[in-house]
């Protein structure tokens, strides 16, 4: 039953994935002609991703390495808080770094007053900033994991042989970046490659197009979709080339197994090398902090001036989270199998704008395609987080059945017991993640929704854009605080819910 139910949702996973691209491809007649406005786009994209992954991967070194080595009060807080941008809404963080570096932020300001020339947040810098916001956090966390899985025993053998700190980084901590480095700038690489809500918004213009944006464009303004069809098959083949030469590259033996013993380090003890930290750690920490903190500070006048078409809004991106949600952990508890979150990686390499267009094919015979641009909009925000979901919950998942399937099978529970009694008491605390994440990313997703919905249909972060377009910044800063108030509130409330079923 558990295996039929797991094939079912395979099924259905593979045919919501490649059935939409298929019925685009149907619709326009096969692949169309690139112009070279779309070569434009596409070497913009390239580059756009090659200079955030690369910044964001040279920046996450020295302050995984200060994070590594450094005990202080607050640290847990702060390596926990580098996980806020996965959650954080894209149109809240782009409201942030404009109260940043906008021309009349605050970094401008300091510039202007020191007589040095401005900053411009549109363009190529504005797409590069946000996305080393969005992207620096991950690639921190993914190198600092690795410093701290080497053992402690190598670097008290580096200690006892009076190593120099050139020499330990050299014989320790380079084969770990040569190893790890690859990876975190394909990941990055990948997901810079899909942008669209940051290129939307700080783009300014048409040499600021990423091919997701020309995908937009090509559907929302000129209905080719043989054009957009191409695109997306364009960037899938990029983002398919990228994880492959991350493969290629990520090679290398580990430094085996230790003691579990916490890694105590005897180098960068030098007052050069705790300053040299520190500084890494307060520049990485105000990088993440003051974008929130300006949209708070900006954001709290501007909850007075929201009108009944923004609360509406706020309504419907709550609906859709709730239904994401839902299919999102209805989707993943079958699939929660290692080859199963091996299936769900094509879900985030594929154009989400591509997807809805299909659906909306398949389902314009039958019904208003404009009616269904809401629950259309959450079948593809549960499509597009179920990669992360099963990553959470596979590993609890698979520990589950191993301790405890032999002794189901003696006792021949059935498929329900097995779920209610067993499975989802273990899952809780996962679970409560897993959830609390899917919610707040279709909270703040800005895709699908753009092409087709109508102003009475908006989502919150598409009311915001509006506002944003219309010059109404104060309006839209409050939206902004709202939308971010209720997708960390999803996020809080997913989570400590899991957490209290799996104390109970």
């Amino acid at each position: 039953m558990a295996r039929a139910t797991a094939l079912c949702a395979a099924g259905m996973l593979a045919a919501l994935t490649l059935g939409p691209i298929v019925a685009v491809l149907v619709r326009a007649g096969g692949p169309g002609a690139v112009s070279a406005a779309d070569l434009a786009a596409l070497r913009f994209t390239i580059v756009q991703a090659a200079l955030s992954a690369t910044f964001s991967c040279a920046l996450a070194v020295p302050v995984a390495r200060a994070l590594a080595r450094r005990r202080f009060v607050g640290r847990g807080a702060l390596v926990a808080l580098l996980g806020a941008p996965f959650i954080l809404p894209v149109i809240v963080a782009v409201m942030g770094l404009i109260a940043l570096f906008g021309q009349a932020g605050l970094v401008n300001g300091a510039l202007a007053a020191l007589g040095l020339p401005r900053i411009d947040i549109y363009g190529l810098h504005g797409v590069v900033i946000a996305h080393v916001f969005f992207n620096l956090p991950l690639a921190v966390r993914i190198l600092l994991q690795g410093w701290l899985d080497l053992p402690a025993e190598r670097f008290r053998l580096a200690a006892s042989l009076r190593l120099t700190p050139w020499a330990t980084f050299t014989q320790l901590e380079w084969p770990l970046l040569r190893r790890l480095l690859p990876g975190a700038f394909a990941v990055i690489f990948v997901i810079c490659l899909t942008s669209f809500a940051v290129a939307l918004t700080l783009g300014g213009g048409p040499r600021a197009t990423t091919v997701e944006l020309a995908i937009y464009q090509a559907m929302r303004f000129d209905f080719d979709l043989s054009r957009a069809a191409t695109l997306a098959l364009i960037q899938l083949a990029l983002a398919l080339g990228a994880g492959w030469v991350a493969l290629r590259l990520s090679r290398g033996a580990g430094f085996g197994t230790g003691l579990d013993r916490l890694p105590l380090r005897w180098d960068g003890q030098g007052r050069a090398a705790r300053l040299s930290d520190a500084a890494w750690i307060a520049l990485a920490g105000a990088f993440l902090l003051l974008p929130l903190g300006l949209v708070v500070l900006r954001g709290a006048p501007g909850l007075a001036l929201l009108g009944a078409d923004t609360w509406r809004a706020a309504g419907h991106s709550l609906a859709v989270a709730l239904a994401s949600t839902a299919l999102c952990l209805a989707w993943a508890l079958p699939l929660a199998r290692p080859r199963g979150a091996l299936l769900s990686l094509a879900a985030i390499a594929i154009s989400p704008l591509v997807l809805g267009t299909g659906l909306f094919l398949i389902l314009r015979p039958f019904v208003n395609p404009f009616a269904m641009a809401l629950p259309v909009t959450a079948l593809v925000n549960a499509l597009m987080a179920l990669p992360f979901a099963l990553r959470i919950l596979t590993p609890a998942a698979a520990a589950t059945r191993a301790d405890y399937a032999r002794l189901a099978a003696t006792l021949r529970m059935t498929p329900a017991a097995w779920l209610r009694l067993v499975m989802l008491p273990r899952l809780a605390r996962p679970m409560g993640f897993a959830t609390g994440l899917t919610a707040a990313l279709a909270m703040g997703d800005l895709g699908v929704i753009a092409l087709f919905a109508d102003p009475q249909r908006a989502t919150l972060p598409l009311q915001i854009y509006g506002l944003m377009g219309s010059y109404q910044m104060q309006a839209a800063s409050g939206a902004a605080l709202l939308l971010l108030i209720l997708s960390f509130g999803l996020f809080v409330l997913f989570d400590r819910g899991g957490r209290i079923r799996a104390a109970a």
